[in-house]
């Protein structure tokens, strides 16, 4: 008999809906004819995680223990992966990798290899994210040593259209969110910008690719890519392990 699939972890809860967004886009994606051919995953979904962006910008660690106390439950729940979807989570990334042996799978590694292999040989994208994201270069570091630029939204842009956005689609003002952050989109294509990278997993959920002339780099679904790679690659390896052992 062979053994179980490999399972992955899901460290969500950052928030509710954008963790919703992460499962329905990996079962959409997913290669499967039966319900069999689906990955299995465990989730740990927990919106008490202190505001990632609030903490990071005061110089809050408040974060941490929530995402270690997650982790480990993933671990002890037999996951052999782990993905965060929530941008500003992964200021916390390095310290979560260093903290486990399983893989912590990057949603912003995901995304800077979508845009430098896109057909469009993209010099200069927009980034729509929060302030922590922006703050601590998720993006930025990675895509100008591919020589990519990375313009992101004025101060006053930054506040009244993004940050105010984002905290719109948290409150389940999806209307208001599109208008706002539609807004803060158009005027980075306004800026030069050639493509628009979603780095928040709320955006996603009100910003589609039919909006603009500009590419959309939807970090959640670059996310999903990353899992499902990972997921084929570690069925194969075991596998090959199963066909040696016979």
């Amino acid at each position: 008999m062979s053994a179980q699939s490999p399972v992955l972890g899901v460290l969500g809860g950052m928030g509710p809906l954008a963790t919703a967004d992460f499962m329905r886009k990996l079962v959409e994606t997913t290669p499967a004819a039966r319900d069999q051919d689906h990955m299995p995953v465990f989730v740990h979904s927990v919106p008490q995680i202190p505001d990632r962006s609030e903490s990071f910008l005061a110089g809050s660690d408040a974060p941490w223990p929530f995402l270690l106390s997650g982790l480990r439950i993933l671990e002890a729940a037999g996951a052999g992966a782990v993905a965060i979807p929530c941008n500003t989570a992964h200021l916390w990334h390095s310290r979560l990798a260093a903290a486990t042996n399983l893989e912590v799978l990057h949603i912003g590694r995901a995304t800077s290899a979508a845009v430098t292999s896109h057909p469009a040989a993209l010099t200069r994208v927009g980034l729509l994210a929060t302030s922590a994201t922006i703050t601590g270069r998720i993006y930025q570091d990675v895509l100008s040593a591919a020589g990519v630029d990375v313009i992101v939204p004025s101060a006053r842009h930054q506040t009244e259209c993004v940050t105010a956005g984002i905290a719109a689609v948290k409150g389940g003002d999806l209307v208001t969110a599109t208008a706002l952050l539609r807004s803060a989109a158009a005027q980075l294509v306004d800026d030069g910008a050639q493509g628009i990278i979603l780095g928040c997993t709320e955006l996603p959920l009100v910003l589609t690719s039919d909006t603009f002339h500009v590419p959309l780099f939807d970090t959640t679904h670059l996310l999903v890519n990353a899992c499902i790679a990972w997921w084929s690659q570690s069925k194969a390896t075991q596998l090959n392990s199963e066909t040696f052992s016979e």
